[in-house]
């Protein structure tokens, strides 16, 4: 009788133990996600939750990856309206709209579905992508919301940035106005249109840094980037859409486009597992002639020269003291 008990008292431990520390990846309208919880993407890539970003004591709703040990948001949703205590609840309506609430009345995010939906489920994917979808639909990758659409400073594996044609939506990049504080800078990446399509990396109002204009097989300013051994890209322009997306060669590596507010520059690292730390890939602007109309209409750029700013021949500067203070747009 007495062994039957502790076996029966064992058994319910291990059940209740086991049902606790299983990872959801999906909040129903029943639930509700509390500073302190968390979902995890099914394969445990990804986890969503709340965090304070560097030396801030402010609370954040965001996403980061979950299997390694140096905490790397790549996406917030308040990024604006941090809360300033432990109070914040996720929940997702009956109409499919997301609410991010502090002390359960007061919405400091939101985000609204233009589709009815029945059964609404909010679910974060193994892409690092958190969507909404409805439960009853057979087919699970039509989404009604998704966080891919409304990137913060990271580009992730098959996310785009582009504009829908159809309604001039924009999916761009903004870099955090620094370590402390996720909210947008001035640093902002994505398409333009200049006859030909092109990649854009603006500082303010000022064109910093761009591709090239899209030729059908590449970007004439930086013709070898199909070389590299880490990713695959693809730039689809069609009348619906023009974007860039990008996938991994190897679904092994782990790899992040991200855009760096205080060196003014986007970067793409790979994550090493030997020293458990993010590595520098790549780097643009990489030097001084990587810049955008460095050297204005009339002159030309060679790191090797200095300046780096020549005039073309017949041209001289237009206002010496300033050319010569490292001021060469003229």
């Amino acid at each position: 009788m007495e062994m039957g008990f502790y076996f029966y008292t064992a058994c319910c431990f291990l059940v209740i133990f086991s049902k606790g520390s299983t990872a959801i990846d999906t909040l129903s309208q029943s639930d509700s996600l509390t500073d302190g919880m968390t979902l995890v993407s099914g394969d445990g890539s990804f986890q969503l939750g709340f965090f304070s970003p560097g030396s801030s004591k402010n609370r954040y709703l965001g996403i980061w990856y979950n299997n390694i040990p140096m905490q790397t948001v790549v996406w917030v949703a308040n990024r604006v309206n941090p809360i300033n205590d432990s109070t914040g609840l996720l929940k997702i309506q009956s109409n499919g709209k997301i609410l991010l609430l502090v002390q359960n009345t007061t919405a400091v995010w939101c985000a609204n579905l233009t589709a009815r939906v029945e059964n609404p489920v909010l679910q974060l994917l193994d892409s690092g992508n958190l969507v909404v979808r409805d439960g009853k639909d057979s087919e699970p990758e039509n989404y009604l919301w998704q966080s891919f659409d409304y990137p913060s400073d990271t580009m992730l594996p098959g996310m785009k940035i582009g504009i829908d044609l159809r309604t001039g939506f924009h999916r761009r990049l903004a870099a955090w106005k620094n370590w402390d504080d996720p909210s947008p800078g001035d640093l902002t990446f994505g398409v333009e249109f200049h006859g030909s399509p092109e990649m854009v990396l603006r500082k303010g109002s000022e064109k910093y840094q761009r591709s090239g204009l899209w030729n059908g097989d590449g970007f004439s300013g930086t013709p070898k980037l199909r070389l590299n051994p880490i990713f695959d890209y693809d730039f689809i322009w069609n009348d619906n859409e023009v974007y860039y997306i990008y996938s991994l060669k190897n679904k092994s590596v782990m790899s992040r486009f991200v855009l760096n507010q205080t060196q003014s520059v986007r970067q793409r690292y790979t994550w090493n597992p030997e020293t458990q730390t993010w590595k520098l890939f790549s780097i643009m602007p990489s030097d001084l002639c990587d810049r955008s109309g460095l050297c204005g209409p009339n002159g030309d750029c060679d790191n090797n020269k200095l300046p780096a700013c020549q005039c073309l021949t017949g041209f001289r500067p237009k206002w010496l003291e300033r050319w010569n203070s490292s001021d060469w747009s003229d």
